[in-house]
């Protein structure tokens, strides 16, 4: 009987794998729902509801700011104290003109697929990262906690074959869940901005673009489950896993913020790791310190600014699944098992 296929077989059979996985689908199809619910198709009925609002803002302006002009003007007569309210010429309180209050501000929200979709690559990503580190950790952990790695050896003794199939067949796993959530994720905000707002302008770049980044999202999920199936081995038990996460986010990476915030350490999110995650969706976020001022020839103050580039993210994940995967296959190998 192949391993990978008892391996695969026992993960599909688990009901916490089952039970995470659903729940972790159902967070998604709300998602959708809720953006689509939230949104609205622009047509002429809502122009002109929000040319309507516009104006009617515009009138409220202007009804302002000539009852402020009348009521400085009164107190310049008056000779009342205003304590700095009004300025020194009562005629600059005007209303801004018409053409600076736009009408979009008053449209209701809209999907529009070319600029937002990517946008919501990085939610799914996160999302099925975690189903995967939660169920990967407890797919191994499960195993050592209850002894049945040990049993299993006696039949298979080759502890890094072993350990290294039930790594593929997770993997294997995550990834036929995920790629179908991914395209049901495509189809159902392609659904949601054709009933609730606007599919124009998609290029055959765009679709690329859009494709790369969900496969960066399908890496990163593979990555976080990896990470926490190797963790979850290395402590034999899946609270090793999930306590060291908490450890690290909240200890370390919380800590650690507040840490280089207080000692004003400039660019103190480039040392944080969601900005790592967030880069490799997005392919570069930008850091800024406001602390320093970079003067342009039009007499501009910028601020000094460092970009964390996908690359960046790829090595750092890469370091990190060869370290953590090596410590646990070396543990692996090495411990007395019994």
């Amino acid at each position: 009987m192949s391993l990978f296929r008892t391996e695969l077989r026992r993960l599909s059979k688990r009901r916490f794998t089952r039970y995470m996985t659903l729940l972790g689908l159902l967070v998604l199809a709300a998602v959708v729902v809720g953006v689509f619910f939230t949104n609205q198709k622009i047509g002429a009925e809502q122009l002109a509801r929000a040319e309507r609002q516009a104006d009617q803002q515009y009138q409220d302006q202007v009804r302002w700011s000539e009852q402020e002009r009348s009521a400085c003007e009164q107190a310049k007569k008056a000779g009342t104290a205003t304590d700095g309210r009004y300025p020194d010429d009562c005629s600059v309180i005007t209303a801004p003109p018409r053409e600076q209050i736009e009408a979009e501000w008053s449209l209701p929200s809209t999907f529009n697929f070319r600029e937002t979709f990517d946008e919501t690559l990085v939610p799914f990503a996160a999302i099925l990262a975690l189903v995967g580190f939660v169920v990967g950790a407890s797919f191994v952990g499960a195993e050592w906690s209850t002894g049945g790695m040990m049993n299993l050896l006696l039949w298979r003794p080759k502890r890094l074959t072993v350990l290294l199939t039930k790594l593929a067949a997770l993997l294997t796993g995550i990834l036929a869940v995920t790629l179908p959530a991914a395209v049901l994720w495509f189809a159902g905000f392609w659904a949601v901005a054709t009933f609730r707002g606007s599919t124009e302008k998609m290029t055959s770049g765009v679709w690329q673009s859009f494709v790369l980044t969900g496969l960066r999202g399908v890496a990163l999920v593979l990555v976080l489950t990896t990470i926490g199936f190797a963790l979850a081995s290395l402590g034999r038990h899946t609270a090793m896993a999930l306590g060291g996460v908490v450890a690290l986010m909240v200890v370390g990476q919380f800590g650690l913020g507040i840490l280089l915030s207080m000692a004003s350490v400039k660019f103190a999110e480039a040392w944080l790791l969601p900005t790592y995650a967030l880069a490799w969706m997005t392919k570069t976020v930008t850091l800024q310190n406001w602390d320093s001022c970079n003067a342009t020839y039009y007499g501009e103050c910028k601020p000094e600014t460092m970009d964390i580039t996908w690359q960046q993210s790829s090595v750092l994940f890469s370091i990190g699944v060869v370290v953590i995967l090596g410590a646990a296959l070396w543990a692996m190998r090495r411990r007395d098992i019994s």
